[in-house]
């Protein structure tokens, strides 16, 4: 039993007839689409460039050939553990063997006033980026709230359908949670050359406008004129149904290795979770598709018998314009940064480390640093500073 159709849904169906599972297996999902990749929503899918289908994880006779019970449009509303079953908003009790949580998570909304005005939108779904789309038509002056990837994805992409951009957001500069200055420096200018304006330091405080929204209002003397507005402040892990039936939740579902929670019939996959990393130490919870894929991988093995344990260095990336970033490790904490290469150049990386020891790598346009970081990050080692800035040699012989 599969709670959730996103991209872990989807995986862990292929990974646990892959792996010889012969039971039946029910996936229920709220939305109306099979399980489908969210990357492409503020990318290619926002510019047009590719139809919902196309984002499918396995295309539709895949469900059937593999005799997956798919319900889709059904919300979960309660998990009985000791019944081991789950109840639906329509009241149908789906028995289960093994449960697996694949949640997800939702977005962050803002709480000002006006905050409910058309023209005001989220972008998480398929249907969320079809009514920007739709909406797009008769927008001359996009507002986007937020300048973290989601927030400059989209901007990027409606800057390049000839709109009207400005970006609002409250931190110093952007993807500050994500980037060093550098990085942030070298982002922002790219957007300004292309007409991106950013409203930096910006406390939102109302939409105005009568139905729908005019104008964004901050702490700014003037109000920034909206015909549509994209909000993107982060997300949300959905772990309401977790936490209902007694499973420990902490910024995530808590799950052991095998991604496997306190309850031996129980799993949880992908956004919602909170899993142990070996490479960092500590207890983590990952937006990532790669997380998604392989902790399903993960879960789907065991479930099937095996001895399969999750532990991989985390990796994420963002397409703006020409440009690709793309992140490996995690860079919290992080006490020095060495620049490799020239951002001039749109081709640098951004060397992140802790104590002596590289902890994440920033690779803008330069895919093989961000490959080859993958493994000098995992070995935990020491390198001299001066070494990993010397682009003249690569970062696979300081391993």
């Amino acid at each position: 039993m599969i709670a959730g159709a996103g991209h872990a849904a989807g995986q862990l169906v292929a990974s646990l007839r892959q792996k010889g599972f012969d039971g039946n297996v029910v996936l229920v999902g709220e939305e109306a689409w099979l399980p489908y990749q969210r990357p492409p929503l503020s990318k290619k899918f926002l510019a047009g460039e590719l139809s919902a289908e196309r984002l499918y994880v396995k295309p539709p006779d895949f469900y059937d050939a593999s005799d997956v019970d798919v319900r889709l449009e059904t919300r979960i509303t309660s998990v009985d553990r000791e019944r081991r079953r789950v109840v639906t908003a329509a009241g149908e009790r789906i028995a289960y063997d093994a449960l697996v949580l694949a949640t997800g998570s939702r977005v962050r909304r803002v709480q000002v006033p006006g905050s409910e005005k058309g023209g005001v939108h989220y972008l998480r779904c398929i249907d969320d980026v079809s009514r920007i789309r739709e909406n797009l038509v008769k927008a001359s002056n996009v507002v986007i709230i937020g300048a973290g990837y989601i927030g400059l994805e989209v901007a990027a992409v409606i800057r390049e359908l000839g709109h009207s951009v400005a970006v609002i957001e409250m931190a110093d500069r952007v993807m500050s949670r994500v980037v060093a200055p550098v990085v942030s420096d070298f982002y922002r200018a790219e957007h300004e050359a292309r007409g991106v304006k950013f409203l930096l330091s910006a406390a939102l405080q109302a939409f105005e406008g009568d139905t729908r929204v005019s104008a964004v209002r901050t702490n700014g003397p003037l109000p920034v004129p909206a015909d549509l507005v994209v909000v993107g402040i982060g997300i949300v892990p959905n772990t309401e149904l977790a936490e209902a039936a007694g499973l420990e939740v902490d910024n995530g579902i808590v799950v052991d290795a095998h991604c496997r929670t306190a309850d031996d019939n129980v799993y949880a996959v992908g956004d919602c979770t909170a899993h142990p990393n070996s490479i960092y130490g500590r207890r983590i919870r990952l937006e990532s598709v790669h997380n998604a894929l392989e902790q399903a991988k993960t879960a789907a093995a065991n479930i099937c018998g095996y001895d399969l344990e999750y532990s991989q260095l985390p990796w994420f990336w963002s397409d703006q314009y020409d440009l690709k970033l793309q992140i490996a490790g995690l860079s919290e904490g992080y006490d020095e940064v060495v620049v490799r290469g020239e951002p001039a150049s749109r081709s640098f990386s951004c060397l992140y480390l802790r104590d002596g020891i590289l902890i994440a790598c920033d690779a803008i346009n330069a895919p093989r640093d961000f490959v080859q970081s993958k493994a000098l990050i995992a070995a935990r080692q020491r390198i001299a500073p001066e070494r990993l800035a010397d682009s003249g040699v690569q970062l696979k012989d300081l391993v």
